[in-house]
């Protein structure tokens, strides 16, 4: 039996349905050109995102399993929680939400020794821009200190739409930065009502912080759910140190 056709999906058309993504390679649902903000909205809310290198069409990922967190779950060590109240008296370490968020997604996409290249193309930070105009994407940004001239050291950034949480990629230039800057995006989430942030797929530094591995049909369930609530006022959150 030949493998089944990678389905291409021109403007006009919606994306398949996640159950209906390839099992090898594990995920890959569809292709195309268009990575819209009205796109890439419907694919959050389909539980599918885009992943693709230059030179490639926009390729389109629903893997089962999937990697989520629980906001419950997450795992504050000891060595983390003692770096957090060293860093967050004053003089210290700053944190900031939705300031630089184009900048975040550059340190983002920077070269990592780990890696042959980035995902993070010219398109993609494009796409992610429209989508944090119009409040859809968010980022959180750590600083070496309070201050206009502060180095940024760390960050992660990712798409909102309702309660959901789809978390697209993280940087430390110091040392616990990315981790910290979760950390407190973990402690503002819950206290807005949000469950679970999307992790995509999983790696050993997301486990080690309490992600998890659940089933397509679970992890859309929970996408259809959250995704149905109002979201909050963006504007009325503040982000802090957690206290720990």
């Amino acid at each position: 039996m030949s493998a089944p056709a990678l389905r291409w999906i021109s403007p006009a058309e919606p994306l398949p349905p996640a159950r209906h993504a390839l099992r090898s390679p594990n995920g890959l649902l569809a292709a195309g050109h268009d990575l819209s903000a009205p796109r890439l909205l419907e694919a959050y809310r389909g539980g599918i995102f885009p992943w693709y290198s230059d030179g490639e069409p926009v390729l389109w990922w629903s893997p089962d399993p999937r990697m989520v967190l629980y906001l419950d779950r997450f795992k504050c060590s000891r060595s983390m929680a003692k770096t957090i109240r060293r860093v967050s008296r004053p003089g210290g370490w700053a944190i900031t939400m939705d300031r630089c968020f184009s900048r975040v997604m550059r340190e983002c996409a920077a070269p990592r020794p780990d890696q042959d290249g980035t995902w993070i193309t010219a398109e993609i930070a494009d796409a992610y821009g429209w989508l944090h105009a119009i409040g859809h994407a968010h980022s959180v940004e750590i600083w070496a200190h309070d201050g206009d001239d502060a180095p940024l050291i760390g960050g992660l950034y990712g798409v909102s739409i309702g309660r959901m949480f789809y978390g697209e990629s993280m940087f430390a230039r110091v040392a616990d930065a990315s981790k910290i800057a979760l950390c407190a995006w973990v402690g503002t989430l819950r206290s807005l009502g949000f469950r679970v942030i999307d992790c995509q797929q999983r790696t050993r530094h997301l486990a080690s912080l309490g992600a998890a591995e659940i089933g397509r049909d679970a992890f859309l369930a929970e996408v259809a759910e959250l995704t149905a609530l109002p979201p909050p006022d963006w504007s009325a959150v503040q982000i802090e140190f957690p206290q720990v």
